[in-house]
């Protein structure tokens, strides 16, 4: 038991209690700032994650004005067309040069005009 009185004796005679305190108060302040930005942060994931019901509404509303303007984009989809073939290189160096035919003779009846 002696030892240890000794041995807190000659660590209170080291430690600077005004700095300790000092900085134990810098670290009590430290802490609370990471609480509060740990709380901004959750309310921000919390809005991000919550934007799932702002797409559905949006995608309601999306659907209201078409349907007001008798569109859908389902029969829009629908008259795409597809692609057919192959993929492989002579249907498409055909196409392309069809393509590149037609610009041409685009091209040659506007140097007429």
């Amino acid at each position: 038991m002696k030892g240890v009185t000794k041995a807190m004796g000659a660590m209170n005679k080291q430690i600077n209690m005004p700095e300790m305190q000092k900085i134990m108060m810098q670290f009590e302040k430290e802490a609370d700032m990471m609480d509060m930005k740990e709380d901004m942060m959750n309310d921000v994931m919390d809005d991000v994650m919550g934007a799932e019901e702002d797409e559905e509404e949006s995608d309601m509303l999306v659907n209201q004005v078409l349907d007001e303007l008798g569109l859908s984009l389902g029969e829009e989809l629908g008259a795409v067309p597809l692609a057919t073939g192959s993929v492989g290189g002579k249907e498409k160096a055909s196409a392309k040069q069809n393509a590149d035919d037609e610009l041409q003779a685009r091209l040659d009846n506007l140097r007429r005009d």
